[in-house]
């Protein structure tokens, strides 16, 4: 399989305390042009891409609108030695991340790969196996622990909830395990599909989770309404996104969203509002935020 070299080059005057959110962003960013997997260099990242997959142009158009203020991206293409860009991530996996539920719930979230085991905690665990086949997804990022605590704190019991660029899944293992009836999923990388899919087996809740190959544009296709919404995806998708994802949701459902920062909250907030969602809550880990609306 044949793979492009992306190096990228992040230029923050006076901001080089921002340079790993930076890198996060567009780290995201970069993975709907077509980007797999990801390497830390010191101007910025390395990212690798299937040629056939790649979109340049649609790259070059994300890192010119950058959302971050001060923050000027550039980068370089060139052809990939061939080999597996994900296997040492997968090889590597991540260490186990302990979430403490809600008092009402009680016990302990652990996420965890198939290559380390499950921590003693000394409480109840819900244990939520990952076996990510790219770095975004596992429960190391700001922005998704945040939405797993989210959940965790809504009643789910019963629930049918909508989980919009799905990743490696864990936003719908995790509400299903903690009581969902049924969730849908869909991703624009068909990689991160099968990933999903992938998880949700592991977890044994393959019977009551689908996973679909598409942007926003494929819940045309899909029955019903949703009681939960879940977005883990960055502003300017949510952006163009909310319309078609507030019309997927119930009189009274639920939509929790993150992947933007602080200082995104406005125009997000504006953009809910012409919907008919209004915020319930907020929270914020650093300068990630995560937002509650509901219709």
């Amino acid at each position: 399989m044949k793979y492009y070299k992306v190096i990228f080059t992040i230029s923050l005057p006076g901001g080089a305390d921002l340079l790993q959110d930076a890198r996060d962003v567009l780290a995201a960013l970069a993975g709907e042009a077509g980007l797999e997997s990801f390497e830390e260099t010191e101007q910025g990242l390395t990212g690798y891409a299937q040629q056939t997959l790649f979109d340049q142009p649609l790259l070059e158009q994300l890192t010119a609108d950058f959302p971050l203020p001060s923050c000027t991206v550039t980068f370089s293409v060139a052809e990939a030695e061939d080999r597996d860009w994900n296997e040492a991530w997968e090889q590597a996996g991540f260490d186990p991340i302990c979430l403490p539920l809600p008092t009402e719930r009680g016990g302990t979230i652990v996420v965890h790969d198939t290559r380390h085991p499950v921590p003693a905690t000394g409480q109840p665990i819900t244990d939520i196996v990952i076996e990510a086949r790219m770095a975004f997804g596992t429960g190391t990022h700001e922005t998704t622990r945040m939405m797993v605590a989210g959940l965790a704190g809504m009643p789910l019991e019963g629930k049918r909830l909508l989980d919009c660029g799905t990743g490696t899944g864990i936003l719908s293992v995790a509400a299903l395990k903690l009581g969902a009836r049924q969730a849908v999923g869909y991703d624009i990388d068909e990689w991160s599909a099968e990933n999903a899919r992938h998880n949700a087996a592991l977890n044994g809740v393959a019977d009551r989770f689908t996973a679909l190959l598409g942007d926003v544009s494929i819940l045309e296709n899909v029955e019903g309404g949703f009681d939960i919404v879940v977005a883990n995806i960055n502003r300017n998708i949510l952006l163009a996104d909310l319309p078609q994802i507030a019309a997927k949701l119930k009189h009274g459902g639920r939509l929790l969203m993150s992947g933007f920062y602080t200082s995104d909250v406005p125009c997000l907030v504006e953009k809910a509002g012409e919907q008919g969602l209004s915020v319930e809550a907020t929270m914020q880990d650093g300068n990630w935020a995560l937002m509650q609306l509901t219709m």
